[in-house]
């Protein structure tokens, strides 16, 4: 419990602190903001602070600080390090940024603030890199809300629980009938939601949700501390699980599976994606703060939350590690759902729905929409207009419709990696900005959390069996199961390529732009 709520502490006084350090350094001041400057009723709309402090935690939210956060909390109360530092030092930091920069630069999105900073090369590579990653986590939440769902409505909830036989059809559909059905549902959703101006659908509805989330992550911290001082589900301590603890910790090494698994709860690119959406909506750059790098923090404090709650819900296994979160599945419908019904009894159910299918959604529609303003941006487009926007609309939600036919984890592990790579490449690229236009030294606070994250994305790339294989390999478990086990000799290589790739990074950067900006001054 102290581990928590030390965590929890610091998640709170790294905004007050840190978060003031970084907007200092940054300077906001009273120049007119891009919807000030030029509304148009569709992007570029005027938003309260508080509303937007909302829809940004919505936005960025989904089914990251539960299900990854869940998922990273296998290896054992370690993940609360990721959590709290990533958040601080790294993930609120890249937000508020491209959410500052976004404002500076008249709403652009993350790909056009890229290639400003980081060359012509780049830029491209953003554009295309942006609007495939969008696509990919539309897809994502969509499938998963439309299975879950699915599920529910089929099986029941003893289904989820796991606790009777589930029924095997409803109204003569099955439950692979009803996750088709139930996904084209979605997808009419997310096309008029990114059609619609941002103040019809999301500025009314997401408040709301940021909302009950809020409540839902209180009510679950809450109990979770109850039932520790009762003694009856007991958290671990920092220092007591100090060590891997996942359950085939032989092939599931921490560095750098977990940093990669834990992404929206510390740091993630697609916030990189979503921030210049609330830019569009500011009336004053001194909101950031409190938008870009508060809701980041909050955040942060939602995937604590239900890490502790993941690590002391279920039985610990023989040995010291956590085989009950990890035989749920970690984050995932069942374990979400399973705690909160567990926690908070039959209000739980409502809360767990609401959490694992409206959260997720909440981010799906705003990734395409994102992907519409990204390539409008790209090819200079105006959106006020209704028929431009069904133009990129339409094709961007057809193509999601494709994507979501694939096997959904093939798709689940290319995005995890990508969302990574993204907040790298958005923190160089602030990292540039503050040293040219700050000050030479300022640019640190964002170089150094993109050494880290260059590390971490180039050492996952060579890594694992999706991408390079150097250290892992699918394998058929003694269950029919696809699995990854490590390949002999192949972790260490992986190790040094993607520390001597940040290195390299560090060291262009630092050459290139922080020794040319330190002479100047």
């Amino acid at each position: 419990m102290y581990s928590f709520l030390g965590g929890l502490i610091l998640l709170i006084l790294g905004y007050l602190i840190y978060g003031s350090i970084v907007n200092s350094v940054f300077g906001p001041d009273d120049r007119k903001t891009p919807c000030v400057e030029h509304p148009d009723g569709v992007d570029f709309v005027p938003i309260s602070a508080g509303r937007a402090f909302l829809i940004q935690l919505l936005n960025i939210a989904g089914l990251g600080p539960i299900f990854g956060a869940l998922s990273g909390a296998i290896w054992g109360p370690q993940v609360y390090l990721w959590i709290v530092f990533g958040t601080i030092l790294a993930g609120a930091v890249h937000d508020y940024l491209v959410g500052m920069l976004s404002i500076r630069n008249d709403g652009a999105s993350a790909s056009e603030i890229t290639g400003k900073y980081l060359g012509g090369f780049m830029l491209q590579v953003m554009r295309v890199f942006s609007v495939v990653l969008l696509v990919m986590v539309g897809v994502v939440f969509m499938v998963g809300p439309a299975g879950l769902l699915a599920r529910l409505f089929v099986q029941g909830t003893s289904a989820v629980s796991g606790s009777a036989p589930a029924a095997t059809e409803l109204w003569g559909y099955t439950e692979a009938n009803w996750k088709e059905i139930l996904t084209v549902i979605i997808l009419v959703y997310y096309f008029l939601a990114t059609l619609l101006p941002i103040d019809k659908v999301i500025g009314k509805l997401y408040p709301l949700f940021g909302l009950c989330l809020i409540f839902m992550a209180i009510g679950i911290g809450g109990m979770t501390i109850y039932n520790h001082i009762q003694g009856t589900k007991p958290m671990i301590e920092l220092w007591e699980g100090f060590y891997n603890m996942h359950p085939n910790a032989a092939n599931q090494p921490i560095w750098p599976l977990m940093f990669i698994t834990v992404a929206c709860g510390a740091i993630s690119g697609f916030h990189a994606t979503q921030s210049p959406m609330m830019a569009r909506c500011l009336t004053s750059e001194r909101q950031g703060r409190f938008v870009f790098y508060g809701a980041m923090v909050a955040e942060g404090i939602i995937a604590l939350i239900w890490a502790s709650a993941g690590i002391a819900f279920y039985d610990k296994g023989v040995g010291g590690v956590l085989q009950g979160l990890f035989d749920a599945g970690g984050g995932g419908p069942k374990s979400v759902y399973d705690i909160s019904i567990g926690l908070l009894g039959s209000i739980g159910s409502i809360l767990a729905i609401l959490g694992v299918v409206a959260c997720p959604i909440t981010s799906g529609d705003t990734a395409f929409r994102s992907a519409r303003l990204t390539i409008a941006d790209w090819f200079k487009i105006p959106q006020k207009g209704f028929a431009p926007r069904l133009i990129l609309a339409f094709p961007l939600l057809a193509v999601g419709y494709w994507i979501s036919r694939f096997d959904y984890d093939i798709v689940w592990r290319y995005f995890s990696w990508s969302n990574q790579t993204l907040a790298m490449i958005a923190l160089w690229a602030g990292a540039v900005y503050l040293c040219r236009n700050v000050g030479a030294g300022k640019g640190f606070i964002a170089a150094i959390p993109a050494t880290f994250m260059s590390a971490v994305s180039i050492t996952y790339f060579c890594f694992a069996a999706e991408c390079l294989g150097l250290a892992q390999k699918y394998v058929i478990n003694e269950a029919g199961k696809k699995v990854t086990e490590l390949i002999p000799g192949g972790v260490l290589p992986s190790y040094a390529i993607g520390i001597a790739a940040a290195i390299l990074f560090f060291a262009i950067y630092y050459m290139r732009v922080y020794a040319p900006e330190s002479r100047k001054a």
